[in-house]
């Protein structure tokens, strides 16, 4: 059992090696050219935002192959050599809370000010505005960790009277007739106990798990509404864009008319461009501006999208039949991965109605499934749950991208290969970030049967579903209701809008 433990260990820490490098691969493959060889520090935030958004998702599957190195402990310290998952919960959560909402703000504020300034005013600045938000969330904080940072669990107060313990000739006495000592009694104390026994234990929880409820808390808001309709969105949209995909290549007279109009509404966009970045140097920010950048930033986004899509439909040079074959090989691959996608999501929703909405649940359905396959092969039902957790915070990522394309409040920051900001990266991070801690609360609870007796059940299944104040959010599963909701409203949306073609928007205008 030592050695089982040690070789626990060995694998956390090569994993975390190996998730380390694969931020770095992906910053480094997603950055925009513009970004190259400048902007260190938003990307140092970027590869540890990545890197602690990842191990934390891995920990819970760790957190239930430790539990299991324990589970057969024979000698007394045999879990000596085991991971402190409670410690390395709370550590990596703190993390996860400081880069939220202070570092990535931070590094946000710097990347986004004015160039024109100095790097000291720049970096002023964004010191400024990240010390008066730390000022405010640390004065709520602490109110409401004075006030109501308590947790409430209730419990059944039993009492009964002590009996001398019987010698060991005397056990073959108990049986299921007979389970307790008094040989009156039919019943234990647990059993005979009245209603008004049953009463509120209240303790203080400690200020590390009371952060990390808050920022549970606000990650599940958002966790609810971008989850809920990403795990729509995400399979749907991958299937309908082979629907919608592009049959034969056009001819060169199309193209030209295409590339054309494509051209006008470039220049059309440039100049409310300027306009815009000259109301900025004015100093006219006001809510009409906000309005038309969001605007400008939504039409420049699809014309990017009507770009690659006449690319696709006119390849160019010598490679082009290789190109369009390739093309259609890409379609073929949406489609299957969003059959997958769809499975996996029809699963996800299946699992949450009949084990976390009906009461009491028909069934541990995906419970049943890891446990099964943790049977066959000790690492197939952690890989399996590690996925179905991903597979959560990628819908998060497609709901917020569906939303900010519908929605005029939320901001567009899309994730491209080899085009993407700083700034969007930043906000992604952040969000994975803040829904991570979401994701993980969510899956505690959804595979509560097959997480059982782990740190993350103690922190997510019992200290925060008891904090006075929060508790009730999750005793009528208010963020369950909403997440299914959300995703059958988006399933109707696709089925009635989905399969349209976008039309094109004609003229483009600033709001006056």
């Amino acid at each position: 059992m030592g050695d089982f433990n040690v070789a626990l260990v060995i694998v956390a820490a090569v994993v975390s090696v190996l998730v380390l490098l694969v931020s770095v691969y992906l910053l480094v493959n997603y950055q925009h050219p513009d970004d190259a060889n400048q902007a260190w520090f938003p990307k140092l935030v970027v590869v540890l935002g990545i890197t602690v958004a990842v191990l934390s998702i891995l920990m819970l599957p760790a957190d239930v192959a430790n539990r299991q190195a324990c589970k057969r402990a024979v000698y007394s310290g045999a879990c000596a050599l085991t991971l402190p998952m409670k410690t390395l919960w709370l550590v990596v959560y703190i993390i996860d809370a400081v880069l939220v909402f202070l570092v990535i703000p931070f590094a946000m504020f710097y990347y986004e000010g004015d160039r024109d300034k100095s790097v000291g005013k720049r970096l002023k600045s964004a010191l400024i505005w990240v010390v008066a938000s730390a000022v405010v969330c640390g004065l709520i904080l602490g109110i409401l960790y004075a006030l109501i940072g308590k947790v409430d669990f209730t419990v059944r107060h039993l009492s009964s009277s002590v009996q001398a313990f019987p010698n060991p000739n005397q056990f073959s006495a108990f049986t299921s007739g007979q389970p307790c000592i008094a040989p009156l009694t039919r019943q234990c104390s647990a059993n005979t106990a009245p209603a008004n026994s049953q009463t509120t234990w209240t303790m203080r929880a400690t200020f590390p798990e009371y952060v990390v409820a808050l920022a549970t808390i606000v990650g599940s808001v958002l966790f609810t509404i971008f989850g809920g309709v990403g795990i729509a969105c995400l399979p749907l949209s991958l299937i309908f864009s082979f629907v919608r995909r592009p049959k034969a290549v056009i001819t060169r007279s199309q193209y030209i008319k295409e590339a054309t109009e494509l051209g006008k509404k470039a220049k059309e966009l440039k100049k409310a461009a300027e306009a815009l970045h000259q109301e900025e140097r004015s100093g006219n920010k006001g809510r009409k501006w906000r309005k038309n950048v969001k605007a400008v930033e939504k039409e420049l986004l699809l014309l990017e999208n009507d770009m690659n899509a006449l690319e696709e439909m006119y390849p160019q040079g010598e490679k082009a039949e290789a190109t369009w074959a390739f093309t259609v090989l890409a379609y073929i691959g949406k489609l299957i991965f969003g059959i997958v996608g769809l499975i996996v999501s029809i699963a996800w929703v299946a699992h949450i109605i009949i084990y976390l909405l009906v009461d009491p649940p028909l069934s541990s359905f995906l419970n049943e499934i890891f446990i099964k396959l943790d049977s066959v092969w000790g690492l197939l039902g952690t890989a399996a749950f590690a996925f179905f957790c991903f597979y959560l915070l990628i819908a998060v990522i497609a709901g917020e991208m569906m939303l900010g394309l519908k929605l005029v409040f939320i901001t567009i920051h899309p994730m491209k290969w080899g085009g993407t900001l700083m700034n969007s990266f930043l906000f992604n991070v952040g969000l994975i970030l803040l829904c991570s801690i979401s994701v993980i609360q969510f899956c505690a609870t959804a595979f509560a049967y097959y997480a059982q007796a782990t740190a993350a059940q103690e922190i997510f299944g019992h200290t925060l579903q008891s904090l006075r104040g929060i508790k009730y959010l999750y005793k009528y599963n208010v963020f369950q209701y909403g997440f299914v909701a959300l995703a059958i409203l988006t399933l109707f949306y696709y089925a009635l809008f989905g399969w349209r073609k976008r039309k094109p928007t004609g003229r483009f205008q600033l709001s006056n």
